[in-house]
């Protein structure tokens, strides 16, 4: 059996179940780990279309999408916004607990 890099084995893993992507990178952000999340944002790229096809679709040129993905990356807000909305995702804000009930007047 041949072995293949570990980044198409998982490109293909999150083509084949999109479901198991969104919990990784929900998973990812939860932990808070900027370089964690740009690797796997490239390997969803790699899954959806390809880097080329995501950077032509978030209007980047592909040297950059590799640059701004990269573990040293630093992607601005609408770059990020960019590539998520390229492979059909967008970003979500939660709040990390349950609000607290309204405090009544007396």
């Amino acid at each position: 059996m041949r072995s293949r890099p570990h980044d198409d084995a998982m490109a293909e893993l999150y083509r084949n179940d999109p479901a198991f992507a969104l919990e990784v990178v929900n998973g990812i952000l939860e932990d808070g780990d900027q370089a964690e999340l740009l690797i796997m944002l490239r390997q969803m790229a790699q899954a959806f279309g390809g880097v080329q096809a995501v950077a032509e679709q978030a209007h980047l040129n592909p040297t950059q999408l590799y640059r701004t993905l990269s573990p040293k990356g630093n992607p601005a807000l609408n770059s990020l916004l960019a590539i998520l909305k390229a492979m059909g995702l967008r970003l979500a804000v939660q709040p990390l607990t349950a609000p607290a009930a309204p405090a009544h007047a007396t």
